[in-house]
């Protein structure tokens, strides 16, 4: 069983959660290539600057590629890292969020669809694009990456068939 990524005190009484993911790690290939880039372009300035210039050129290139490194690397992989997906017996329930926490709560009594997209790219990923629509006034909601997209909309199928069965729809 993998670790579940919403804190137990947002659940209600009686609320289990079905699953739990986040975005595929997918979203992490463009901060580490830029991780990578910044670093080449470090070692690649202090090797041509080298002994021509005193060390605070050298210093001063450093701390740019580390502002950089916190911009494009570190807090992309803060945003993949704390925002989530849950779905449990009753509700969806997405969270997201560094330093303002976001979140969008929809009971599965409100959901009236469940789609999903892949692309080439995400096929070969094994994840894609879970489309929900809201029988409210929100129409869609789409999230992203979603790892095994397709086991999670059958399984939010699942859910949503024993949710109207049980409320007599």
């Amino acid at each position: 069983m993998r670790p579940v990524a919403i804190s137990q005190k947002l659940l209600n009484d009686g609320e289990s959660v079905v699953i739990s993911t986040r975005t595929h790690p997918k979203a992490l290939v463009g901060p580490l290539s830029a991780l990578i880039v910044l670093l080449a372009i470090g070692v690649a300035i202090q090797a041509w600057v080298g002994g021509r210039a005193d060390g605070l050129v050298v210093l001063v290139v450093w701390i740019l590629v580390a502002v950089a490194i916190l911009w494009w690397v570190v807090r992309p992989a803060l945003v993949w890292l704390t925002a989530t997906y849950t779905i449990t017996d009753r509700r969806l329930i997405t969270r997201h969020g560094v330093l303002t926490r976001r979140g969008h709560d929809i009971p599965l009594s409100r959901i009236s669809d469940v789609a999903y997209e892949l692309h080439l790219v995400d096929r070969l990923l094994g994840c894609g694009t879970l489309v929900i629509s809201d029988a409210s006034t929100h129409g869609q909601v789409r999230l992203p990456d979603i790892p095994r997209v397709e086991e999670t909309q059958r399984r939010l199928n699942d859910l949503l068939h024993v949710t109207q069965r049980d409320e007599g729809v």
